[in-house]
């Protein structure tokens, strides 16, 4: 599995009322193409019925949206287009990721920096036209703070709060149990309280029925069909200025070759998550930019280390053998990381080892020579031999009880980086003597979250503070029960590794905090639980006769979609314009949308199967 940026420790989400909201999505797509119902809002518009010099960009996506209530929502399409909707107290620089105002102007800590006084913009509305408030950031934390629901997605940023007010409406203050590094990188969307407090229960609320959703950012959520669509029209009211475009569609296409085709023929005007073939055979097309940077994701091989809830009650069904570090380590041992960067990413990733990219120089770390496990087929057979796992005269791993090493590996169905690796590793592990199962399934969050798995790819985009991609491995993101989802990654409990984790925490002095982030990636990959293979790259491409320009992120050789930010998106300038959200009015050629159809068949899968994740799952 894998998310945008954050979600919160110790918080849940129960799967029945997850599934209920996922099923309602589905009958409703049902009825829907199927002519018995009317949809809440039109599809979006072919160009030529777009309006009168209306200017609409369309990107097509490979991922569902898991829930469009902020409070909820972790895959990278949903957090992406709720950074659209809602803005944050402070935004990252698009340069260098450094803090920057977002509704917070500024922000001063306390002598023993366990008080933050925000001082909140006075030029800010929401897009109905009320002014924002440090009302509405405080009731949006406090709110997290007092429903487990609405700490799903980021309680993480919460946890350690005491106290939360506003003594008038420009200064918001949060007073802290202990210090807390990320006080200047809360990835929290601030929502109105004048909207939410009457929403109800926030664990169903979708925030997907009543159009146009009131935010603040630069785009208003005006239409969304689940496996199809999410609609935004520009916010005239946005206070860094209203996006260039008019609309921005982000559409749904399950299959990347679709994406592409759709790409050349001018239905859409972007495309991310592009194989190495796809971009290699988009370069030098005739009105098409292809982009290709290092990315803000890592992607990983997660071992099940026993699913488990907070008491140490086990649930699911994951071999025993992982158990043992000397098996993990083993399966380590026995990839080739090099050949699977040089074959299956044709040379556009980097060899994976720390949680955090090489782009994020701070913070990146590499293994010493003596610690780094290294591809060795070797000595991985040497530590199943010594960890009680020999081969028989068939060439089979056997245990002690005499059944066979033989392990199911979980993956995507719509992700190629997967079943190619998948097929490396069943002949790798092969050679070992251990027996694979490759498993790809459209729905892998059933299966990671009831822990009936043994191994799984895994992969997460990561923030310039790395806070929230080293929370989901602490003890306190396992879930309360076993119905419960948790924040966990991957079921890892660690005292060690908790231990470490709340000294960065409370680490304000950014060196120290960096050797600590470091220690932490350390201790993540001695226990080998998580093999991170590869550090991606942001491979997307856009048309040049549609979109003069999209910002990148870091500006100088950085990704457009899935940003740390609005910044693409907001910047983008239509063709022929010349000028950007700054700039002055123009015309420009519109971007054809493809009006599109949800299909009956991918309904009915959907309506069998939970909402699928994929590789990019999470921010």
């Amino acid at each position: 599995m894998s998310t945008e940026e954050q979600h919160g420790p110790g918080r849940r989400r129960p799967w029945h009322r997850a599934l209920r909201r996922a099923a309602g999505a589905g009958i409703a797509a049902l009825l829907l193409t199927a002519g018995l119902a009317t949809p809440l809002d039109p599809a979006p518009r072919p160009a030529a019925a777009a309006g009168d010099g209306e200017r609409v960009l369309t990107a097509a996506v490979a991922q569902s949206v898991d829930s469009l209530n902020p409070f909820l929502a972790t895959r990278l399409v949903s957090t992406s287009v709720l950074r659209l909707m809602y803005e944050y107290l402070t935004d990252y620089d698009p340069g260098d990721g450094h803090p920057v105002p977002g509704l917070a102007t500024k922000w001063t800590p306390s002598a023993d920096k366990l008080t933050w006084t925000y001082t909140l913009r006075t030029d800010a509305t929401w897009s109905d036209g009320r002014r924002i408030t440090a009302e509405d950031a405080a009731w949006t934390f406090r709110t997290m703070m007092t429903d487990e629901e609405a700490a799903t997605a980021n309680g993480s940023f919460v946890g350690n709060f005491r106290k939360v007010s506003a003594p008038d409406p420009a200064t918001l203050v949060v007073e802290l149990e202990r210090p807390q590094a990320t006080m200047t990188a809360l990835d929290v969307p601030i929502v109105p309280k004048h909207v939410w407090e009457k929403a109800g229960d926030l664990g169903t609320f979708g925030n997907d029925k009543a159009f146009p959703v009131v935010g603040s950012g630069p785009y208003v959520l005006t239409g969304y069909r689940a496996d199809s669509y999410v609609r935004l029209k520009a916010n005239p009211r946005f206070w860094r200025g209203a996006p260039k475009f008019d609309e921005l569609v982000f559409r749904y296409y399950k299959d990347g070759d679709a994406a592409v085709a759709a790409l050349r023929k001018g239905e859409v005007s972007f495309v991310s998550g592009l194989t190495p073939a796809q971009a290699d055979a988009l370069r030098g097309q005739d009105d098409i930019e292809v982009n290709d940077a290092p990315g803000r994701r890592f992607y990983a091989l997660a071992t099940n280390p026993g699913a488990r809830t907070k008491d140490g009650t086990r649930f699911g069904d994951g071999h025993p053998s992982l158990l043992d570090r000397r098996v993990r380590q083993a399966l380590f041992l026995a990839v080739d990381r090099e050949t699977l960067v040089d074959r299956v990413f044709q040379g556009h990733a980097v060899e994976g080892a720390g949680y955090i990219p090489p782009r994020f120089g701070t913070y990146f770390w590499k293994p010493s020579a003596g610690q780094e496990l290294r591809y060795d087929p070797g000595r991985a057979a040497r530590l199943l031999d010594r960890a009680g796992y020999r081969k028989n005269a068939d060439g089979r791993r056997v245990g002690k009880d005499g059944k066979p090493l033989h392990y199911r590996l979980l993956c995507h169905a719509t992700d190629p980086n997967d079943k190619a690796v998948g097929q490396y590793l069943t002949e790798w592990w092969g050679d070992l003597g251990i027996g694979v199962e490759l498993t790809c399934l459209d729905n892998v969050t059933d299966p990671w979250l009831a822990g009936t798995y043994d191994l799984a790819f895994d992969g997460w985009s990561v923030n310039p503070d790395p806070d929230f991609v080293l929370s989901i491995h602490t003890c306190g993101a396992l879930p309360a029960t076993e119905e419960d989802t948790g924040a966990t990654d991957n079921f890892i409990c660690d005292k060690q590794y908790d231990d470490l984790y709340a000294r960065q925490l409370a680490e304000y002095d950014p060196g120290k905090r960096a050797e600590l982030v470091k220690r932490l990636q350390s201790r993540l990959y001695d226990l080998g639980y998580m093999n991170v293979i590869a550090y991606p790259n942001a491979l997307e491409a856009y048309r040049t006769d549609q979109v003069a320009k999209l910002r990148t992120m870091p500006e100088d050789g950085g990704n457009i979609y899935g940003q740390d930010g609005y910044w693409s998106w907001w910047s983008a300038e239509p063709a022929g314009t010349g000028d950007g959200p700054d700039g002055g009015g123009s015309t420009g050629a519109v971007a054809a949308v493809a009006a599109g159809v949800v299909v009956l068949g991918a309904v009915l899968v959907f309506l069998a199967l939970r909402r699928r994740s994929t590789a990019d799952d999470r921010e």
